[in-house]
């Protein structure tokens, strides 16, 4: 019999644990959560102080039974779920479950799955810390009573099967305004005017660029500047010269991991936390759910030793690093490797790139600031106020960006900074060319993954656990989808003057507007949001959001009791949910009057409809409206009413195939081109709207060919000529007087004989 049982949330933590304990412990996993509010109802006995009535998960019933035999069989149980509220609320669950006292079971939390680690845990136990538990508590109650009494209201307001989330619901609105924003932006052109010099006493005539301070608004304006350009004078009225440092990012908490990934690796939210799990369970990585970034002493003296192997003890500078975020509530260790000797681990390329990625930024965070000389020159137009202005850079030691350099959500800069040349004030340059650009304004940018999550903890919304959830759930609800949208093109103008005082005009294009994962709302998802503004104000306010968090906290600290968190918060709620439903549902901000088909005169609107989003010309007395789905990544908040009426040009004729029309539509199913009573499916990539008569009878070659394929048998029996093999969808099957059969298993078709086949017609319970 083993005298301990140490009971963790995941196998694969479980056997990595196992191998540092010995063979007087048994290490099983719970499988994370084993209980949860019960379905039947809301789960939470509002008039008994919200007392929450939890039911073990019918997933989990094998696994409480196995954990609750070998509990009675164990002299010790150690609870060693994660060191996190929701861990906390793991090992209490467990203990009510298993009839484990809370106050004398042993409780064990480790931030890092090493020997040393787990030997520490087990010396140092602790109990169930019951704060901690009753903020999770209070998370999950909150959460349950929101959900709980608003879907029900988006039912019977809005549309049915829709459902609301108290932290969902305010992600959602971040990604409806920033959409809102694009909509409404009109983009205006304006003129950028770049100029290049060189020292009149350089044989080698090294140009450097200057931008001009001013931006013109129009060609004319551009162009009357250049023409007063002509022989102008340039003189270097101010330079600025200025050793400055660059320091090292400071080492991952779990929301800048999120965003380095996804930057760096192209990683979504909720796959840098599935890899980093993985990496955390093997013992690679330190906690992955964390607001700290504090390394520890031990871990400080390690990249120290590194650092100096590596590059030498120049190179290395120890540095403590202070958590900002509001509310930190997971105040450990950063993210980081176990042993930071182990530069580069085995595993999947997903695991390898995301470990090398922790590894270098902890490294690098202890690491000496790069050494950078800045220079800064102004350079005036004769007498005018015009000015002109170079900035440059040389970095004289590159410090850590020897071996990491963090990336930002926008690392497209129209102008890089490059070494300028030694200049003094007073001194004459001479322009070797001036160009005015035509530029235009750019709307915001769409929410990726990273940026929402990083706006989100800027908020105070959310913690560590809640950011990949989060999104996605957003996502599945259908509110938000993530996609990519293809570059468009658009002329521009620029305007050169030469060195001969000679000025030329060239018409160019460029590409611009190309996205890739970024996240849009759906129609459903901006109604929805409407919706609730109008109706849900504070729950849908951003500082209340935040400020529910606060009060979490405060229950982790002991401060205030969790029910009557949850009471201070139900009576307003409540109050909001009755005054909803008993309020007249005003429709008409769902739908968007499009303007009069010219064809018709009548009205164009776009609306959500039965089967989704839709454009709809109304009938006349008497007649039935016409309706067309939106194309994928329409919205019925911007599009036009040259876009609806196209929608209109389906099914569309694109001539005769034999004694058919050939027709191109949509239907239940998706696009089709048609030809009599048979229809044949459009490939990924063709557009219903301009698929072209040729293409369309290469579709239907195409399945003519794989249709007398598939019937054309594969093999034939003189026994008997009803006995067949052919070839399916799925591969060969036997077909018998009009019923089908599975082949026998491992069986190859050119090895079945007529009594192979009858003994498998003969043996088969399913067609």
């Amino acid at each position: 019999m083993q005298e301990n049982l140490v009971i963790v949330e995941s196998p694969a933590k479980a056997k990595t644990i196992e191998k540092f304990l010995g063979k007087d412990y048994v290490v099983k996993s719970s499988f994370g959560h084993i209980r949860d509010l019960s379905k039947k109802g809301l789960g939470i006995e509002i008039d008994a102080h919200f007392a929450p009535d939890y039911e073990i998960l019918p997933d989990k019933r094998k696994v409480v039974d196995e954990l609750s035999k070998l509990s009675k069989k164990v002299a010790t149980v150690w609870l060693a779920s994660d060191e996190d509220r929701e861990g906390e609320a793991i090992a209490w669950h467990l203990a009510e479950v298993l009839d484990l006292p809370v106050d004398k079971t042993k409780r064990i939390v480790f931030h890092e799955i090493t020997k040393p680690a787990i030997l520490h845990a087990i010396e140092t136990p602790r109990t169930i810390d019951m704060n901690l538990v009753n903020a999770q508590q209070a998370r999950r109650v909150l959460d349950r009573i929101v959900g709980f009494e608003l879907s029900p209201v988006l039912w019977k307001k809005v549309k049915p099967s829709l459902s609301a989330g108290r932290v969902q619901s305010v992600a959602v609105r971040l990604i409806v305004e920033r959409e809102r924003e694009i909509i409404a932006f009109n983009s205006t052109p304006y003129y950028r005017v770049v100029a290049q010099f060189y020292r009149p006493d350089d044989e080698a005539k090294t140009l450097f660029k200057a931008e001009l301070g001013t931006r013109f608004e129009t060609k004319e304006q551009a162009e009357e500047f250049l023409m007063k350009s002509i022989g102008a004078t340039y003189t270097v009225t101010k330079v600025e010269e200025k050793p400055a440092k660059r320091y090292p990012a400071a080492p991952f908490t779990t929301s800048t991991l999120q965003q380095e990934a996804g930057r760096k690796l192209g990683m979504s939210v909720a796959q840098t936390m599935s890899v980093a799990q993985h990496l955390y369970e093997q013992g690679l990585i330190t906690y992955m759910r964390t607001d700290s970034v504090n390394l520890s002493q031990q871990a400080i003296a390690q990249c120290k030793t590194e650092i100096t192997s590596l590059f030498g003890e120049k190179y290395s500078a120890a540095h403590n690093y202070k958590t900002k975020t509001k509310g930190a509530q997971e105040a450990h260790e950063a993210i980081r490797p176990s042993y930071i000797d182990r530069m580069h681990i085995e595993g999947t390329t997903a695991e390898k790139r995301l470990y090398e990625l922790i590894w270098k930024r902890t490294v690098a965070s202890q690491m000496v600031p790069a050494e950078i000389d800045r220079t800064s020159i102004a350079i005036g137009v004769d007498d005018t106020q015009w000015q002109y202005a170079a900035t440059g850079e040389v970095i004289r030691f590159d410090g850590f960006l020897r071996l990491y350099s963090e990336s930002t959500d926008d690392e497209q800069s129209e102008s890089s900074e490059a070494a300028l040349p030694k200049l003094s004030e007073g001194e004459k340059v001479t322009a070797a060319q001036v160009t005015a650009t035509e530029r235009f304004t750019a709307p915001p940018a769409r929410y990726n993954e990273a940026s929402l999550v990083k706006k989100l903890e800027e908020l105070g919304i959310g913690r560590p656990s809640t950011y990949a959830p989060t999104i996605t759930t957003i996502i599945n609800r259908g509110y938000v989808v993530k996609q990519n949208r293809e570059e468009q093109r658009r002329g521009y103008v620029q305007l050169a003057l030469n060195a001969q005082g000679k000025i030329t005009e060239k018409n160019l294009t460029e590409s611009f507007g190309k996205e890739k994962n970024r996240l849009s709302p759906t129609d459903i998802g901006m109604v929805v949001n409407d919706y609730l503004e109008s109706q849900f104000a504070q729950i849908m306010d951003y500082n209340f959001t935040a400020n529910v968090e606060k009060e979490f906290d405060r229950i982790a600290d002991g401060k205030i009791t969790w029910s009557q968190m949850i009471e201070d918060f139900y009576g307003p709620f409540h109050q909001m949910v009755d005054k909803a439903i008993g309020t007249q549902n005003d429709k008409s901000g769902q739908v968007r009057i499009l303007g009069t088909d010219p064809a018709t005169g009548h009205t164009v609107k776009a609306r959500i409809g039965r089967y989704g989003p839709m454009v709809e010309i109304e009938g006349a007395v008497g007649e039935k409206s016409r309706f067309a789905s939106l194309k994928k990544g329409q919205l019925i908040a911007s599009i036009t009413l040259e876009e609806a009426l196209e929608l209109f040009a389906l099914p569309r004729n694109l001539g005769k195939y034999g004694d058919d029309d050939l027709m191109v539509g949509i239907g239940r199913y998706g696009a089709y081109v048609r030809y009599g009573k048979s229809f044949v499916s459009l490939a990924k990539g063709d557009d219903p709207y301009t698929i072209s008569y040729e293409r369309a009878i290469e579709l239907i070659e195409q399945h003519k060919a794989q249709a007398a394929a598939a019937a054309t048998p594969l093999k034939t029996f003189a026994e008997d000529a009803d006995m067949l093999i052919k070839n399916g969808r799925y591969g060969a099957y036997i077909a018998y007087k009009g019923k089908n059969y599975r082949l026998p298993h491992g069986s190859k078709v050119e090895e079945m004989t007529y009594n192979d086949c009858l003994e498998a017609v003969k043996n088969s319970k399913k067609k």
